[in-house]
């Protein structure tokens, strides 16, 4: 039961970033989904950038967590660390530039919060593993992927996240109608994909082990 639940979260994982990378391997700035700062030139550049790098983070941490994985092919595994380390660090500080170019205060605060919190447990796992503190390192890298998986999470739970408004609105649209609805949801739902993913991996490094 796991490996098929491990197996549909791959695909899960997989399917969405493909579905969140797609307009932009076009590289048409026409395509893009957030609205681009007309003052800054290389605000699309930037973004692109920002999403190719983290899909390599996402990738590569995929692999990191397979205990079969890690025992057989130990080489390939701190290969594909390094490769996840570095591609958070960059992305990670290319996502704090975005955060001077949000649409709004909400958006910029979760992407700010969202890219230190990345780039410091990225940062606290590499360092356990040079010290050789496996099982720190460990703990750190799995809450560095959880912050990863929030691009995933902050997606898969629009749907959600639109019943609960609609819930709390007597299922009617507010006065702006559909457009409104959607703006005020993709305005928190960053939010609700990181503080989802911070308490699921909470509790699983916290829960008591037989």
């Amino acid at each position: 039961m796991n490996k098929k639940l491990g197996i549909l979260s791959i695909i899960l994982i997989i399917g969405v970033a493909i579905a969140a990378i797609f307009p932009y391997v076009t590289f048409n700035s026409a395509n893009s989904r957030i609205t681009l700062d007309v003052d800054f030139p290389l605000h699309y550049t930037v973004l692109t950038l920002h999403i190719a790098v983290a899909t390599i983070a996402l990738i590569s941490g995929l692999f990191q967590f397979h205990a079969r994985f890690r025992a057989s092919y130990t080489v390939w595994h701190k290969a594909l660390g390094r490769v996840y380390v570095i591609s958070v660090m960059v992305s990670g500080i290319l996502g704090l530039v975005l955060t001077f170019y949000a649409e709004n205060f909400t958006k910029a605060m979760a992407f700010l919060a969202l890219s230190l919190l990345w780039l410091f447990t990225t940062w606290k796992g590499f360092r356990y593993a040079v010290k050789g503190e496996l099982q720190q390192h460990r703990v750190w890298m799995i809450r560095s992927y959880a912050v990863t998986l929030v691009a995933i999470t902050s997606r898969v739970i629009v749907p959600v996240c639109i019943l609960v408004y609609l819930a709390m609105h007597g299922f009617k649209l507010p006065s702006g109608g559909r457009a409104q609805m959607v703006t005020d949801i993709l305005n928190i739902n960053v939010w609700v994909g990181l503080l989802m993913n911070l308490v699921v991996v909470e509790w699983y490094l916290l829960r008591p082990r037989k």
